[in-house]
């Protein structure tokens, strides 16, 4: 991706170390990290699992955290691919008569306070609608590439442009349908309806990389990488991996080939009005 010199979005901000402006650091706990490996192995939605966790002591530091040169590099990158899903997405929105909010992206590595509870770097990359922000350890980078064998920056992009996704379905009143139907419905109904959630941002990141490509900043093989990650993090590989078999009930962002399926259809398409994954009879 030919991301250097372009816009960096004015909408990040760095929770890393041991404080930062805009969010809380806390300090760790067993309940957290149990809840972050349920979040990480089997696809949780962080605003739905995570629990606020009992008192804990509070940073009390406040220097300022210092980078390495591919932590500022990875920064530069992410606040880059956030500004292109700002122009995207404004336009769609205006196309449809609306109006497109924003949302931040706070950069974390120690515990942090999200508005939809308590989270952990292991816990990877999350959206909270509670917020409005999107929450990204950066050393989820080195994860994608050594434990989940999904190398190159377009990657990452992809991780953020789905992420985003999931803003847009807020914004679109989604998330709160969502929430809506959770009391009613059993868990094996609510995480087929997670799946589709799921898809959806994916098919976003797709949408986003759609019109992103006519810029001429997509290189050669990034929308390869993009597909590669989708199909590195579906449950069914991720589970197969933690606990060497496969519950598909359990489900709850898709098997790798629907992630792929749909990333893809948005990407072919840019048509928002093809992403209805909620009335797909085949996903």
């Amino acid at each position: 991706m030919l991301w250097k010199g372009r816009r960096e979005s004015d909408n990040v901000e760095d929770l890393r170390g041991s404080g930062g402006s805009g969010g809380k650091v806390i300090g760790g706990g067993i309940g957290t990290i149990i809840i972050a490996i349920i979040v990480y192995f089997l696809g949780g939605d962080p605003g739905q699992v995570l629990q606020e966790s009992p008192t804990m002591p509070k940073a009390t530091q406040d220097e300022p955290y210092q980078e390495t040169q591919s932590e500022s590099e990875a920064h530069h990158f992410v606040s880059v691919v956030l500004a292109e899903t700002e122009d995207v997405w404004t336009d769609i929105f205006r196309k449809m008569g609306k109006t497109y909010q924003k949302p931040k992206l706070a950069l974390f590595n120690n515990p942090v306070e999200s508005a939809c509870g308590n989270a952990v770097a292991s816990m990877g990359p999350f959206y909270c609608p509670a917020d409005e922000k999107v929450y990204i350890d950066l050393s989820f980078y080195d994860e994608l590439k050594n434990r989940f064998h999904a190398p190159g920056d377009f990657t990452m992009a992809y991780v953020v442009a789905h992420e985003v996704g999931h803003h847009v379905q807020n914004l679109l009143g989604v998330s709160e349908q969502m929430q809506q139907l959770r009391s009613r419905l059993s868990e094996k109904e609510y995480n087929q309806l997670s799946v589709r959630l799921e898809l959806q941002a994916d098919f976003y990141a797709g949408v986003w990389a759609h019109y992103t490509e006519t810029k001429g900043i997509v290189q050669p093989g990034d929308i390869d990488e993009a597909l590669n990650a989708a199909q590195a993090i579906g449950d069914d590989r991720l589970q197969k991996q933690s606990q060497g078999y496969i519950v598909p009930d359990a489900f709850t962002h898709g098997t790798s080939a629907q992630r792929m399926k749909w990333f893809k259809k948005g990407y072919e398409t840019g048509d928002i009005r093809q992403g209805n994954t909620f009335d797909a009879e085949d996903l």
